[in-house]
């Protein structure tokens, strides 16, 4: 009997411990949401003067500078997620107050569609701030290649976070690579990847941020839960006028009954969105193993690429 009770206390601390994390978790959550919010709607003026009095006060203080600057960095970029975000809201919510009925449909649906772009996972920037502040003082070099793949990265992605409508496919691939250098650094031998991209097909029309999702979906879905890490295969091919993109993984597979996660869902509603039914995305569990993401739309080559300048 003693022995049920003490059972019993033991369940019942464990129990309140878990519901104490959680709400922890909750609250850490919330206020991390609240932070972003705030960046995405704080001016820029007001941004630079905490700025420099937190480095003042850093300096003054505590005589260290690191923390500061690192927190200045991640500001920054975050500043630039969220404050595309908050525009594209912005626009998704004048386009539906003020457009007349001649042009309300046509105006939502590009508003949407960059709020769709505009969703930006902000903790893959945090994560690799935060690595090339550790490699800063383990590995100086290695810390120079992922700033420099990061800029990269961040050059590529901006403009096309902005864009409206498709971009090209050599520019999402141009952008894909930044990102899989990034983490490769990270993964190190845990991830290999190949690219295999015909030449005649970077100009061909392609959605902006949707093969990026998909890579990302792979990572974390497939080869970060697989302890020897895995690869990363990247092809095109054109069948009947369809270009056809696949991102194909040797990771640990996905649940067929499983929904859509949120980047899955995204570019199923932004196709349909920009395509109505004449694209669609694809998941497949290939013979050999792992997941085939593949997205097909119309082919629409550049004709004007390979013309002289």
């Amino acid at each position: 009997m003693k022995k049920n009770r003490l059972a019993q206390a033991g369940y019942n601390n464990a129990k309140s411990l878990l519901d104490i994390i959680r709400e922890i978790g909750e609250t850490a959550v919330t206020l991390w949401w609240h932070f972003f919010d705030w960046l995405a709607q704080v001016e820029w003026r007001k941004l630079v003067i905490i700025w420099l009095l937190l480095l003042i006060l850093s300096a003054s203080l505590f005589h260290v500078n690191e923390q500061a600057w690192g927190f200045i960095l991640a500001s920054f970029g975050l500043k630039v997620l969220a404050g595309g975000k908050r525009k594209a809201e912005l626009e998704a919510r004048s386009a539906e107050s003020h457009a007349d009925e001649e042009s309300i449909e046509r105006r939502v649906v590009e508003a949407r569609m960059a709020a769709l772009q505009a969703q930006v996972e902000p903790h893959f920037l945090f994560n690799t701030l935060a690595l090339i502040g550790q490699l800063i003082e383990t590995d100086p070099p290695q810390a120079a290649r992922i700033h420099q793949n990061l800029i990269d990265y961040l050059r590529a992605t901006l403009p096309q976070m902005r864009a409206k409508g498709a971009g090209t496919l050599g520019r999402q691939i141009e952008m894909s690579r930044a990102y899989l250098a990034i983490m490769q650094a990270r993964m190190r031998s845990r991830l290999a990847v190949s690219v295999d991209v015909p030449q005649d097909m970077l100009s061909a029309t392609f959605p902006v941020m949707m093969l990026q999702i998909l890579i990302e979906n792979a990572i974390k879905h497939g080869l970060e839960p697989k302890i020897d890490g895995g690869r990363i295969d990247i092809r095109a091919a054109v069948d009947n006028q369809m270009l056809q993109v696949d991102v194909i993984d040797d990771g640990v597979g996905f649940n067929p009954f499983s929904s859509d996660g949120v980047g899955l869902a995204n570019v199923r509603e932004r196709l349909r969105i920009q395509y109505g039914n004449r694209a669609q995305l694809v998941i497949e569990a290939p013979l050999t193993g792992g997941t085939r993401a593949s997205i097909r739309v119309p082919y629409a080559p550049d004709i004007f690429a390979g013309a002289p300048k």
